[in-house]
């Protein structure tokens, strides 16, 4: 059961047909382990012409990306394969509503220039007149902008470009990458296949930044100039030297207070003088 779903009193799930509170009976419907029956159900029914009408809408619009007979048909993909989170479920429902206003033939063929931009607007106006809360409609709606930032990463990033990625993820990282992994739709395995890997080398980098960075970030409890008056030295090679003792005391003993760090400061400087 998705941890966002409850329990009637014998046990069983609510059953999504007969929740009538908007957001109740969508989330009902994105709890399922594959939602796509449920999905269309809430599409073809009627019901999503009245209350999240962007999704019917989708079924005009032709995808020449991923090749589905229309990008209702891939959002619904999308979603079913997504983890069983609501966060990354509405992102995925969600991720491609702007199309249908942004489509334009002007630039060689059918594009959607800037969809995730107006999607994310469209998401935020949506998700309150379903009944959802301010943080989760936020949050979907930030995962929707930032939908389409991976998608060019095989050209090339710099650690510049992978850092800026993760920064606008903050904590929704993990969500975010969840979603573009549940965007790789192609029917052609060899490409589904090529962009997962370059997603999982995407994740492999960021963390190998974010352990550089935090060791960069790493500072002694005192810095250099009290070392130097401490010490009554001048500055130079040593002082760098004290600086990097006292890093490594840091890094295996914790914070230890300044009176107790001089006399390890101490210490190191006699050894030395002997």
């Amino acid at each position: 059961m998705a941890p966002w779903k409850e329990s009637s009193p014998d046990g069983d799930r609510t059953n999504h047909m007969s929740v009538t509170n908007p957001s109740e009976r969508l989330s009902d419907v994105l709890g399922e382990d594959d939602p796509s029956r449920g999905l269309w159900e809430l599409v073809d029914s009627g019901w999503a012409d009245e209350f999240v009408p962007e999704l019917p809408a989708l079924r005009l619009e032709q995808d020449p990306i991923h090749r589905h007979k229309d990008v209702l048909s891939h959002t619904i993909a999308v979603t079913s394969q997504s983890p069983v989170r609501l966060r990354v479920r509405l992102a995925a429902l969600f991720h491609d509503v702007g199309k249908p206003r942004t489509r334009s033939f002007d630039h060689g063929g059918v594009t959607f220039r800037h969809h995730e931009a107006v999607g994310a607007r469209m998401t935020r106006k949506r998700m309150p007149k379903l009944g959802y809360e301010d943080q989760l409609t936020s949050d979907v709606a930030r995962l929707v902008f930032l939908s389409g930032r991976f998608k060019g990463y095989t050209d090339g990033w710099s650690d510049s470009a992978v850092r800026r990625y993760a920064r606008d993820g903050g904590a929704l990282l993990g969500d975010l990458n969840d979603l573009v992994r549940s965007d790789c739709t192609s029917r052609n395995p060899r490409r589904v296949v090529a962009l997962r890997a370059a997603l999982d080398d995407l994740e492999r980098r960021i963390s190998e930044l974010a352990r550089e960075e935090a060791v960069k970030a790493e500072r002694p409890e005192i810095d250099g100039d009290r070392v130097i008056a401490h010490l009554g030295i001048d500055p130079g090679p040593v002082v760098g030297q004290a600086l990097q003792f006292l890093l490594e005391l840091k890094r295996s003993e914790g914070i230890l207070g300044e009176t107790e760090v001089l006399s390890r400061l101490d210490v190191w400087w006699a050894d030395r003088l002997e």
